[in-house]
């Protein structure tokens, strides 16, 4: 898969109400589940203790932090986009976020991105972006959002 190569406001234009791309799967494994919590201190028994998660958990394992799958998004943003030419990216919001299925510990996630609008702000292009996270094997995806990046381009 290439990176979509955007150098320029106008060349984002054109993406405008199109998919952007889709990254690679990524594995999200119990050690990444527990180093999350550790990072944020939420140790709470459904993403931790895989014993007590067989016995009781609906899902019959532990699951993933939603907030971690929201964390991950740069990463697999990254493997979709490369934008040159700036001087300054800045990650100005989340809106609409609605967690959709849990993620259970061994899934992997991909990430699928549509440029829903931009907008030039004196300079500054405000990128309103669709994202879908996507379960392997699953119809229905981890989680939907609209995320809001600002793009300082150099002139």
């Amino acid at each position: 898969m290439s990176k979509v190569i955007i150098n320029s406001y106008q060349d984002f234009e054109q993406y405008v109400g199109k998919e952007i791309g889709v990254s690679d799967y990524l594995k999200i494994t119990q050690e990444r589940i527990n180093k999350f919590a550790e990072a944020t201190l939420d140790y709470q028994w459904i993403h931790v203790d895989e014993k007590r998660a067989k016995e009781e958990s609906p899902f019959k394992s532990t699951i993933a932090h939603g907030y971690l799958m929201v964390s991950i998004l740069p990463y697999l943003w990254d493997q979709i986009i490369e934008v040159n030419n700036i001087k300054m990216l800045i990650n100005y919001g989340i809106e609409k976020l609605k967690f959709n299925q849990p993620v259970i510990a061994g899934n992997e996630v991909r990430l699928n991105v549509k440029l829903a609008s931009l907008v030039n702000l004196r300079g500054i292009a405000k990128a309103e972006l669709k994202v879908v996270l996507e379960i392997k094997d699953s119809s229905k995806s981890a989680l939907e959002e609209t995320v809001i990046f600002l793009y300082h381009f150099n002139n």
